[in-house]
């Protein structure tokens, strides 16, 4: 379908949005409803996970849980905006939980049949995207109860990246950070600086007083936690991406800070699990589950 970018934020939808931090991981999760009705969706939800033991927790997705049920509400979609690198997806516990449709970009096939292959996971793990419910499409549109929404490719910090536009508001992911912090990194597989340029204006074509919503905040400087800007702000104020920012003075820009990161702390586990639709590998014969340490696999 062909998406209307002129359209006004004056007759668009509000939803009401919900943010849910993870101080470990810096990730926002959102519960995002329908104010006419009971329907949400909740979007890149956190698996509470410790490195150096190995153990799961719940407490994160358990707010998110117990917030839904305080508030009667139907989760109608669990959306992962991309196959994440920092965190471990709750989506699963969340669905057998509260029900719902698990869903992320078709792009997922060349993300499992990269990091499959780097993981050696094996001809059991299929790499048709078959672990999740929907597949979205550039251009797909869904609902959430009356709540109009749709899907955008938006690559670049992986291959698999969407933004959602919900109504009068954006979840981009990675793709963009708060102005002060600028943008994603685009040096991970299947990761390009110039496509994350070009994906970014995207975003940035929607109208000015679109509102979004981050997936993580790094607080520079040592500022309080925040998680929405719009548009407007963005093209004024982003360190990486603002107006004046031409798209080869962003690569450079970029590619310089991106060989200056180190990679994310949970990043094997995260990508193992992730790819999975948030499921682990299946459990060994002393019925016990394991995830892989690839030896410099990533440097």
């Amino acid at each position: 379908m062909s998406v209307n970018m002129d359209i006004k934020t004056d007759h668009l939808q509000q939803p009401e949005v919900t943010p849910f931090f993870d101080k470990e991981t810096n990730t926002f999760s959102y519960v995002v409803k329908d104010p006419a009705s009971d329907a949400c969706a909740i979007i890149d939800s956190v698996l509470n996970f410790d490195y150096a033991s190995g153990s799961t927790g719940y407490d994160g997705a358990n707010e998110i849980i117990q917030y839904v049920r305080h508030h009667q509400l139907k989760v109608e979609w669990l959306i992962e905006t991309h196959v994440h690198a920092d965190h471990l997806s709750a989506a699963p516990y969340i669905q057998q939980t509260l029900g719902g449709k698990l869903g992320i970009g078709e792009h997922i096939i060349t993300v499992q049949n990269t990091f499959g292959k780097i993981f050696n996971a094996g001809s059991d793990f299929e790499r048709d995207g078959s672990q999740f419910d929907c597949l979205f499409k550039d251009g797909d549109s869904y609902q959430i109860g009356n709540l109009d929404a749709y899907a955008i490719h938006t690559p670049g910090h992986t291959p698999a990246c969407m933004t959602h536009v919900i109504g009068d508001s954006a979840f981009v992911g990675d793709t963009l950070f708060m102005p002060d912090a600028g943008t994603a990194r685009a040096d991970f597989p299947g990761g390009d600086a110039r496509t994350l340029y070009r994906s970014i204006q995207k975003v940035l074509s929607l109208p000015e007083q679109t509102r979004l919503f981050m997936c993580h905040d790094y607080c520079p400087a040592g500022r309080q936690v925040e998680y929405e800007t719009t548009v407007e702000e963005q093209c004024q104020r982003n360190i990486h991406i603002k107006s004046s920012i031409d798209e080869d003075t962003f690569v450079k820009i970029r590619e310089a800070r991106d060989k200056t990161l180190g990679m994310p702390l949970l990043i094997l586990p995260s990508l193992q699990v992730n790819m999975r639709a948030g499921h682990f590998p299946a459990p060994e014969s002393n019925n016990m589950v394991y995830l892989k340490l690839p030896i410099n696999a990533f440097k």
